[in-house]
């Protein structure tokens, strides 16, 4: 055997062995013979670097120092899933599934969710191409070198894979790793980590992928991600990935009915303390991918998977103070200052108390004892006073009624809950928030550019406003505090290539009262530029799908605002992006203008992504369901029966897809 073929024949060993003990939980060599095998491998490739292989087991260690990690696209959304906390929510969940498949006959998977940092992975060829953080689900981080050092994670994979796919999963820190990392800590007198979550998430951002090497990190993959995918179901798809050498958990569970997903989670609400990791809840899926496809998307989440979270953990704990934060919009939120608490693996020190209503429906006053939850295991909140505990002394709440910051008197709109600083210009939270808004990941992302500067900045009086940004000039920055001649430069570098940001972020950026990043695409695609929409009346904003009254409203008063017409010319004259830039590329008509179509069913010459494609680049809307404002319905095989009858019922017309093909000619 030559050289090269015993490297290859040890990689392919190693790589098994990595598998059985990492993914099969079944290995077949101890300790000793494999790290024996190892060294063996080690000194081959030392010896013939000619040999090289990115892949090979060796190089698992990591060592690859990544300064910034670049921001990446994802090819598929990654969405975030709608919350259920009691057996009634889930009832009504399959309800909606009910009515919109026209069927009771629903399968679905069941499986355990995991309390981790979720990550994409895309393969290429059978190997591994990039790993991408969540992000804000449209994009996120590259971090494949860190991924790489994960041993749980194949850099090769073996079978009848794909040609190329996504898989979506949960970087973890299992318990016992995570308890060794903080005994190894304590004993070098340094500070242990919190929980094995923020670990595992901080885990994949640090610049030495050794380091990460050095972490215990587990992959626990749970869901493929691809235009042609070799399976049907949900099931099917976990069983393939493990077969392609992907770690999937064997918890997860088929389930032919409500009481079957019932039965399931009240087992693992019970045992999930016996599982080496955390979980904080059951993901329920529809299993039938074809099922999936005809229930689609709302905004944030897909309507054919729900999670159900097990009930928090609950503390309690003394309030000394309520104190009131002013946010970016002028909302005042009053805040429970506490005595520290653990809760959930963190510390807790303050709790929202929402707004007004909330602590007089509490009865919440300072000094009581009070009961405290993670809400959705994320943001802590006071669910309950304990009576039993209260000074008998003790008055109860009067709400601020000036606000805190800029002491102008609060208002409270008739039918909102929350009360309002209405002294938009000249209250510095808002001003600093908005401009922290604008200058945010989501929105300009603008680089050497945080909170804490944008704070430094306004106190210094160099801006009042997110287009003063754009005439800061390098020498005024430099003599800021904690500003090094490098930082500023790269300051001065990030807003000037935030001019580049697309017009749809852009709006989002404004900070125009509720409109999100979803609502601000929607505008963006359908007026095209700033000047259309800031022309637009109450009701043709209304008649924009999906835009409310509320919405509508809110865009008609910021542009009727002098002062942020203002803005918006400065920022024009600055460069900043106030149109859509029609891709060149794209073929572009107007044939479908002012007609909504629904998609629906399997397509011989299209996918249904490019079917809505081809419906937009021609000037059409893409409707979700089917309504008394859809025009037509593109029916493939396998049309859902609810979309046939609702169609049927409103007279909306079916077409084929060789029928739109001569619509679009």
């Amino acid at each position: 055997m030559d050289i090269l073929q015993k490297i290859n024949a040890l990689r392919e060993e190693l790589n098994q062995h990595n598998y059985n003990y990492y993914v099969l939980d079944a290995p077949t060599i101890s300790d000793l013979e494999f790290d024996m095998k190892l060294k063996e491998l080690q000194e081959l490739e030392a010896k013939h670097p000619e040999y090289f292989d990115e892949d090979s087991p060796t190089q698992r260690v990591g060592g690859a120092i990544t300064k910034n990690f670049n921001t990446v696209q994802h090819e598929y959304r990654m969405y975030s899933l709608d919350n259920s906390y009691s057996k009634e929510e889930l009832l009504e969940w399959e309800k909606r599934l009910h009515r919109g498949l026209g069927t009771d006959k629903i399968e679905y998977t069941c499986e355990l969710k995991y309390d981790g940092a979720s990550i994409s992975i895309t393969y290429e060829n059978g190997r591994l191409l990039r790993a991408v953080t969540r992000g804000d689900g449209f994009q996120g981080d590259e971090v494949t070198t860190n991924i790489k050092t994960i041993k749980t994670v194949p850099i090769k994979l073996k079978g009848d894979y794909p040609e190329k796919f996504e898989i979506r999963g949960e970087i973890i820190l299992p318990l016992e790793g995570f308890a060794r990392m903080n005994q190894e800590l304590i004993e070098a007198g340094e500070t242990p980590y919190a929980n094995p979550r923020n670990t595992a998430s901080g885990s994949l951002k640090l610049q030495d992928s050794s380091l990460v090497a050095k972490r215990p990190l587990d992959c626990l993959l749970y869901s493929l991600v691809g235009s042609s995918l070799p399976v049907k179901t949900q099931f099917e798809g976990l069983e393939k990935a493990r077969q392609w050498g992907f770690k999937v958990p064997k918890e997860a569970r088929l389930a032919k009915s409500m009481d079957e997903i019932l039965a399931f989670i009240e087992y693992w609400d019970t045992h999930r303390h016996d599982l080496p990791y955390e979980t904080d809840g059951v993901v329920i899926k529809v299993n039938d991918l074809h099922q999936q496809e005809e229930l689609g998307y709302t905004a944030k989440a897909p309507r054919w998977a729900i999670a159900y979270k097990f009930k928090a953990e609950r503390v309690s704990t003394r309030l000394h103070k309520i104190t009131y934060q002013v946010g970016r919009t002028g909302a005042i939120t009053p805040v429970a200052n506490l005595e520290p608490v653990q809760l959930g693996g963190t510390v807790v020190k303050r709790a929202s108390l929402h707004n007004a209503d909330q602590i007089e429906k509490l009865d919440v006053r300072e000094g009581d004892e009070v009961f405290v939850e993670k809400g959705g295991e994320i943001i802590p909140k006071i669910i309950a006073v304990d009576f039993t505990k209260r000074d008998p002394e003790s008055m109860p709440t009067v709400y601020v009624t000036h606000c805190p910051e800029c002491f102008t008197e609060l208002e409270r709109k008739e039918g909102e809950a929350q009360h309002y600083c209405p002294n938009y210009y000249g209250c510095p939270p808002q001003v600093i928030g908005r401009i922290q808004h604008y200058i945010s990941r989501k929105a300009m992302d603008i680089e050497g550019l945080g909170g804490e500067t944008v704070t430094l900045l306004y106190n210094s009086g160099l801006i009042k406003n997110y287009a003063d940004l754009y005439e800061l000039k390098k020498e005024q920055v430099v003599p800021l505090e904690r500003m090094a001649d490098k930082s500023a430069e790269n300051l001065i570098n990030g807003i000037e290539a935030s001019k580049q940001i697309p017009f749809e972020r852009v709006l989002y950026a404004l900070g125009i009262r509720y409109v999100g990043e979803t609502v601000a695409k929607k505008l963006a695609k359908h007026y095209k530029s700033i000047n259309n929409l800031a022309n637009a009346t109450l009701m043709e904003l209304i008649m924009v799908d999906e835009i409310g009254e509320r919405i509508a409203q809110s865009v008609v008063d910021f542009f009727a605002d002098a002062e942020n017409r203002t803005l918006i010319e400065r920022l024009k004259a600055y460069g900043v992006q106030m149109e859509i830039k029609q891709d060149a590329n794209t073929s572009v008509s107007d044939k479908l203008a002012g007609q909504t179509f629904v998609v629906s069913g399997v397509f011989e010459k299209f996918s249904r992504d490019e079917l809505k494609k081809a419906i937009e680049d021609n000037g059409g809307k893409v409707g979700s369901s089917i309504s008394s404002k859809t025009h037509y319905v593109v029916a493939g095989d396998n049309m859902g029966p609810a979309k046939l009858e609702k169609a049927q019922q409103l007279g909306v017309k079916i077409i084929s897809e060789d029928e739109f093909v001569e619509m679009i000619g």
